[in-house]
């Protein structure tokens, strides 16, 4: 069920708006004496659309409180991914969680986002227009999008990199010299 929950209310912590993404609930059945108690748990995707992206879940007896659980968790879990030109990915990468592997792919402009079902809510609420993806294995949601999330974390700008290893950005892309 890939249905869409956005709110206009919810605030980041530096007062940007957050956009959120219902990606699925599921139904559970306990059995008892009386019959059936339901419970439902729900999976949603939480970003503001410029490069932060969070994933929560929760569980209730009702849906609109699963939901309300879940975004709650997914604010808490908000992380920074570095995106190339703000539209796309600096780096190819691959991120497994589980049964959940993807491969997150880095697109040139105007490709938009080919991914499938609950990995495109995770690129639309991050902000990312231009990506391709292909999960191998397990089609669970929840898998995926984890298996996604640990993808985005692996990613670094060039200008980390640089910093890091005390150089310049033009030595990390290792453009040789005609005298090489």
């Amino acid at each position: 069920m890939a249905n869409e929950l956005n709110t206009n209310d919810a605030l980041n912590k530096d007062g940007t708006e957050l956009i959120d993404k219902l990606v699925g609930i599921n139904r559970v059945a306990k059995v008892v004496k009386g019959g059936r108690r339901f419970g439902f748990a729900a999976l949603v995707v939480v970003g503001d659309g410029k490069g932060k992206v969070g994933v929560g879940s929760g569980k209730a007896k009702e849906v609109p409180e699963a939901i309300r659980k879940a975004t709650d968790k997914a604010k808490l879990n908000l992380i920074k991914v570095p995106l190339k030109e703000g539209r796309t990915l600096h780096h190819d990468t691959i991120g497994v969680f589980g049964a959940g592997k993807v491969n997150l792919r880095t697109a040139p402009s105007g490709t938009g986002i080919i991914a499938g079902g609950p990995m495109r809510a995770v690129f639309e609420t991050l902000g990312i227009q231009d990506v391709v993806a292909k999960s191998i294995g397990t089609s669970n949601p929840h898998n995926m999008v984890k298996a996604t999330m640990q993808a985005l974390k692996n990613i670094q700008s060039p200008r980390s990199i640089a910093s890091k290893r005390g150089k310049k950005v033009a030595d990390i892309f290792g453009h040789k010299n005609n005298n090489d």
